[in-house]
This record gives structure tokens, C-alpha cells and sequence, in this order.
């Protein structure tokens, strides 16, 4: 299986936060080979090989998407986020109803004819309804309240090795663990592959998902922005130059410099990105503070357009961290096994 189709199938599979479920079928297939898939009450998945040194490696399963408030009398649905929805991009958008069957609809919108200067501001989400051409008594026989709704599925080759798709924000950091895993059947330490729920609201699954497990080290692998023509340069790193290795104040400064080194001595290329403040925005803030405190390291894949139903990533970025993180856990089990 390619990078590419890899990161098809695991970005065809539904899972707004909360309602995860269906990412465990698909990863227990994808690892069959590697070991057992096991999950917990909160949806997380993990797969563990080896013994002694315990490094764990984390990506998020969860997307962003939006939630089942209520049907109104003329059969639109209302609707709630989960997670950081770009209210921007609500507007006459595809969507899918995931209740006991799968609901198309459209997110309605005014037409700009009779539209007036109020109407051309952003939209609160209780403005918004999703129309699906049923009235309320056919709705509410397949959708209740609390269904989770995504947009239209994206799945575009473009030139090169870039693609864009739905939900590469956390899919792909998913693809260069189970890559990395697959490097690493001869595993010489302990090493879980945690793919963790509902980050897009909190990092909860990241928050329990290391207790008890005595973990020494960990690495959250997620995505980060790359420059396009409407951010600023510094803030970004640059898609298709490899991984970006994180520097910040609440990261391990001996593991990201520790990267660098493999990355260096294995000729993988690599960006750091060094992000000041308290937190990073992704799990590593959450596994850094479980029990007692682990060592944690952040690696990012650069990403355009994050979310949004047209995340771009170049699969060479997928596969160069899916190297890093396989050389990096055999240098680091030499060193601690010497």
C-alpha cells in the first residue's frame, strides 16, 4: 500500500470527536501484521511491540465537525461545533448527517440578491440550519439529537507528491506512526502507537491515555502550517522540506535536539519550529503534565489549509517523519540498552 492510498482509507473512515468508533476497525487492519489493537472507554487506540525502554508515539483520530442540536418544525437541522470550525467556510458547504443512516445536506444560505450589509458578516452558529429537503416528521425518523456532521468527503491528487483531502489534520500524523511501526516489528524497546480521541476538543484522550502504562518518553506527532501567500513567513514552515521538529518551553529540550541529530545523521530533511508561550496547541501539552510527568517531544507535518475540507500534505513529509521516528527510537534504545 502507498502513502497515498494509506492516507485514503484512513481519511475516508468518520470520526468527530466523541464518536471515534469507526477508526478502530480500520487501524486494527492496518496493524494487524505489527500487534494487537486494543481500545479504552474513551475511544483511544493503542498497538504495543516489544519490551523494556517504553516510548510511546501519539496522533490524534478525531476531526472537527458539527453537531445535532435540533429539527425545526419546517425540517431544518440546527446545529453546534465540535472543535474549531471556521465559521467562515459554514456557508452553503456539503455536509453528511451520520445518524441511523448517512443524511446528505447542504448548509442553506441567503443569495447574494437579497442579501443586506448585516447579512455579509460572519454567522453565529445559531444562524446557521442545514437544509436536507426532508420535512420534520421524515428528519426525525434517521437523525436525533446529538448526531455528528461532517463536511464533504475531499480526496485530490495534485502535482507532485501533494495531496489535498479532508481531515489530514491528525490522519496523516496516524499514517507515519503506523509507517514507523511497520519499520519497527523488530522493535528494541517498548513501543505503544497511541492514536488518541477528541483532541480537537481538548486533548482528553491524550490526557488518560498514558496512565499507567510507565511511559519514559514520548513524541505527539500532529500537523503545523505551512506558508502560503496569506501568512506570515516566520510563522510557518515550508510543505514538502520535512518534518518540524518543535521547540518550546514545555518540550523536552534533549529529545528535539536528539532529533535534529537523527534527522542530520540518517539525511532526513527537517524544520524546527520553535513556538514560545505555555502549550504547543497539540497533545504533547496534555502527555507532558499525565502522572508523575513524561518526557515529551513534539513532530509536526506541515500542512496548508488546516481546518478545512482542503488540507494539503506531501506524502514525502509523511514518510520522512515516519523515518525520523523509526531511527530516532532505534538510536535511543542503543543508547539506553548500552
Amino acid at each position: 500500500m502507498t502513502t497515498e492510498e494509506l492516507l485514503f482509507r484512513l481519511t475516508s473512515a468518520v470520526g468527530v470527536s466523541g464518536a471515534e468508533e469507526n477508526l478502530k476497525d480500520v487501524i486494527g487492519d492496518l496493524l494487524s501484521d505489527v500487534g494487537t489493537v486494543t481500545t479504552d472507554h474513551i475511544n483511544n487506540v493503542y498497538c504495543t511491540v516489544g519490551e523494556g525502554y517504553h516510548i510511546m508515539l501519539d496522533a490524534h483520530i478525531d476531526e472537527i465537525g458539527l453537531i445535532v442540536k435540533d429539527i425545526t418544525d419546517d425540517g431544518f437541522i440546527k446545529i453546534d461545533k465540535c472543535g474549531g470550525v471556521d465559521n467562515r467556510m459554514l456557508l452553503a458547504s456539503e455536509v453528511s448527517i451520520w445518524g441511523k443512516r448517512e443524511v446528505k445536506g447542504v448548509i442553506s444560505t441567503l443569495p447574494p440578491h437579497l442579501q443586506k450589509d448585516k447579512d455579509k458578516k460572519s454567522l453565529k452558529f445559531e444562524e446557521v440550519a442545514v437544509d436536507i429537503g426532508m420535512t420534520k416528521a421524515e428528519a426525525e425518523k434517521v437523525i436525533a439529537a446529538g448526531d455528528r456532521i461532517t463536511f464533504k468527503r475531499n480526496f485530490t491528487k495534485l502535482i507532485g507528491t501533494q495531496i489535498s483531502s479532508s481531515v489530514l489534520d491528525d490522519r496523516s500524523g496516524v499514517a507515519a506512526i503506523i509507517l514507523a511501526m511497520h519499520m519497527l516489528n523488530d522493535a528494541p524497546c517498548k513501543v505503544t502507537a497511541m492514536f488518541s480521541s477528541q483532541e480537537e476538543v481538548g486533548g482528553r484522550g491524550a490526557a488518560v491515555g498514558p496512565f499507567g502504562k510507565n511511559v519514559d518518553e514520548a513524541i505527539a506527532i500532529d500537523v503545523s502550517f505551512a506558508y502560503t501567500p496569506m501568512c506570515k513567513k516566520s510563522d510557518c514552515g515550508e510543505i514538502g522540506k520535512g518534518p518540524m521538529i518543535g521547540f518550546s518551553p514545555v518540550l523536552d529540550r534533549e529529545m528535539s535536539e536528539k532529533l535534529v541529530s537523527v534527522a542530520e545523521s540518517n539525511n532526513i530533511p527537517y524544520q524546527k519550529e520553535v513556538m514560545g508561550g505555555g502549550h504547543t496547541g497539540t497533545n504533547a501539552d496534555e502527555i507532558s503534565l499525565t502522572e508523575s510527568g513524561i518526557r515529551t517531544a513534539l513532530v509536526s507535518i506541515p500542512e496548508k489549509y488546516m481546518h478545512s475540507p482542503i488540507e494539503v500534505v506531501d506524502t514525502k513529509d509523511v514518510e520522512n517523519v515516519a523515518e525520523l521516528l523509526a531511527e530516532y527510537i532505534r538510536q535511543r534504545a542503543g543508547e539506553i540498552n548500552a
